[in-house]
């Protein structure tokens, strides 16, 4: 345990501590700019796994109707059934494992910046002398700067978001909340049945909210990372696979114009053949007593009455 210790430290720790620390001095002594650009050089190392990762889910939405005749066809076959789906992703060129690649990758990182950022605005003498010690000594850059100043708009990036001030203790949860559906949103792929739609509405809400949670007890730096991040993603996924989801999202609540209204009202109503050809009273009576009808009309009311007449027969 404690080699592991050394290596997630050396490899992920101390070279995260370095980089924001070096962002820190180029940046004007600002350690949220030096968040959002570190953020934003990860998103980009990791730029062809996302491509990846996008077109994979394309890929993927792409061959669900294909995907749902299969699971219909062998319902009953499980062997069979997961047989002709790996034959099918393999025909197609598809890796479903593709898709979570750069999740995966993402949460060493997030693991590893929530204890870079502890230790880059360090609280106390003895974590200030912890920093000093995860200091590259090749790089003097780094030591002029020391200690930081982790206030950014208000906050203060190294204190919990529920301890910084009004409108941020709520804003930053909520950001993340909000940033992390529209990325879930971005990238749920199509449901080929109803329990894997169930799955996915549920995947949808309850990660945003669990994540927007566990911000109120974690550093502002930490949420301010996490914002930026998802926003990075979510252009990256729009620019790849199209923008539909939130356009969708855009055009919720309206409703096509209605022709009729459009025209200036609606027509009047056509009466129906039925109508057209129920005789009235006078027409009953006439069929009844044709003679007397036939005195109190003219020769062209004889005619229509008894045109009708044969229509009935």
């Amino acid at each position: 345990m404690e080699l592991i210790g050394e290596i997630w430290n050396g490899v992920i720790i101390r070279p995260m501590i370095n980089s924001l620390v070096l962002l820190y001095w180029v940046f004007f002594s600002n350690f949220g700019l030096a968040i959002i650009v570190f953020t934003v050089l990860v998103r980009g190392a990791m730029f062809p796994l996302s491509v990846k990762q996008s077109r994979s889910m394309k890929a993927m939405s792409a061959l669900q109707p294909k995907m749902k005749e299969v699971q219909e066809k062998y319902k009953g076959d499980r062997p069979r059934l997961s047989q002709e789906t790996m034959k099918l992703y393999k025909e197609h060129g598809v890796n479903p494992i593709g898709c979570i690649g750069p999740l995966v990758l993402q949460m060493p990182i997030f693991f590893g910046l929530f204890w870079a950022l502890r230790g880059t605005l360090p609280s106390t003498p003895e974590r200030l002398a912890d920093l000093s010690a995860n200091l590259y000594s090749w790089l003097p850059q780094v030591h002029q700067v020391v200690p930081l100043n982790g206030h950014f708009m208000t906050m203060n990036l190294a204190k919990f978001s529920s301890d910084n001030p009004a409108p941020f203790n709520i804003l930053l949860p909520v950001l993340v909340g909000a940033s992390m559906w529209l990325m879930q949103k971005m990238t749920t792929m199509p449901s080929i049945n109803q329990q894997q739609a169930s799955t996915n509405k549920m995947m949808l809400w309850m990660m945003p909210l669990m994540f927007g949670f566990f911000t109120l007890n974690f550093e502002a730096g930490l949420a301010l990372y996490w914002i930026v991040s998802n926003i990075v993603g979510i252009v990256v996924q729009g620019f790849i696979t199209g923008w539909t989801p939130i356009t969708t999202l855009l055009d919720f609540g309206r409703t096509p114009a209605d022709p009729d209204a459009a025209d200036g009202g609606s027509a009047p109503a056509l009466s129906s053949p039925s109508q057209e050809e129920e005789p009235n009273e006078d027409d009953r009576d006439d069929s009844e007593n044709p003679r007397r009808g036939n005195r109190d009309r003219s020769k062209g009311a004889r005619r229509r009455a008894s045109g009708r007449r044969n229509r009935r027969r």
